[in-house]
């Protein structure tokens, strides 16, 4: 996904033009233009001020579903890593980015994680 590409259409979508943009963020029209033809990439607090400009929470710039995302539930007893605090934010942050891939990536990403967790098992017990 083109962030450039997404925002506009969220900007058409809304009957919005970038001047109309420009008054709701106090952004130039000229930066609004330069994102949405892939010229600059907007900070995450940008994206925050386009989300509020649009009326949108800000999940919509990066998942084109009217609902929000469901969260990715990971199964705690099978959860061997994660135990101290480092590790847990890691995993929450993985999470999260899981959350945002579309189904079959993340369909494949799971597939794959599973069949090496199933033969370091394999491994272990076999040593």
């Amino acid at each position: 996904m083109v962030i450039g590409q997404r925002l506009r259409e969220l900007r058409e979508s809304k009957k919005l033009s970038q001047g109309d943009i420009e008054k709701r963020t106090g952004m130039l029209r000229c930066y609004t233009s330069r994102v949405e033809n892939g010229h600059t990439v907007p900070s995450v607090e940008t994206l925050e001020k386009y989300a509020r400009a649009l009326g949108i929470p800000m999940y919509r710039i990066f998942y084109e579903s009217d609902e929000p995302p469901e969260k990715l539930r990971l199964p705690s007893a099978e959860v061997e890593w994660g135990s101290d605090e480092t590790e847990l934010a890691e995993l929450r942050a993985f999470a999260r980015l899981l959350a945002r891939m579309d189904d079959d990536k993340r369909t494949l990403l799971l597939g794959l994680a599973q069949k090496m967790a199933r033969r370091k098992r394999r491994l272990k017990s076999a040593d």
